[in-house]
């Protein structure tokens, strides 16, 4: 036996997904063979990781670049605060790909660690181009609205886990769910 594979194995798998995904095109991680420590030698765990490495760097890269045009054409506070939410679904889509149940403990921590590591970087340079702003003599009520929106839709959020929901008590109405005919308002919004 000669100890090739006919059709690239595990390891092609993986690269060929990396590529595919790191170019965007529709894949499905799910397919994607588990890995364990045993599987490669050393040297091919690090071509793997930099094939991994270069498709996050790609990933990131393509989702910044996106992101800070999308921002630039925010013309309100809701459509600003909505690129940012919209922005977080990249990110978990980058997270969850680190966090592949497939790759080796070790190795999803690493990645993990290096995505976690990048975000508030990129919340923080957010922060700081509205700090540029402010020193150019941009309108600081403005600015603060930004910041107060920018805070509210961060980035990071992707970093903490959801609260968890609790569950529906049978025949107790949930009160957020719609007025009661008849009842009175439960808050008013006052334009400002």
């Amino acid at each position: 036996m000669s100890g090739l594979w006919g059709d690239g194995g595990a390891y092609q798998a993986w690269v060929d997904f990396l590529r595919r995904w790191a170019a965007r095109e529709p894949v499905d991680p799910a397919a994607l063979p588990s890995l364990t420590d045993e599987h490669f030698d050393a040297d091919t765990w690090v071509r793997l990781g930099s094939h991994l490495t270069g498709a996050f760097n790609t990933r990131l890269g393509s989702w910044a670049d996106a992101l800070v045009r999308a921002l630039d054409q925010a013309r309100d506070e809701f459509s600003y605060g909505r690129e940012l939410t919209q922005a977080r679904a990249g990110l978990r889509e980058v997270r969850a790909l680190a966090g592949h149940p497939g790759l080796p403990e070790s190795l999803r921590t690493e990645l993990l660690r290096l995505v976690d590591q990048q975000i508030p970087q990129v919340q923080e340079q957010l922060e700081q181009q509205l700090a540029e702003e402010e020193r150019r003599g941009a309108d600081r009520r403005l600015l603060e609205r930004r910041r107060r929106t920018l805070r509210d839709n961060a980035l990071t959020g992707v970093l903490t886990p959801p609260p968890p929901t609790e569950p529906a008590t049978p025949g107790v109405p949930d009160p957020w769910a719609a007025d009661v005919p008849g009842s009175p308002p439960r808050r008013r919004i006052v334009p400002g």
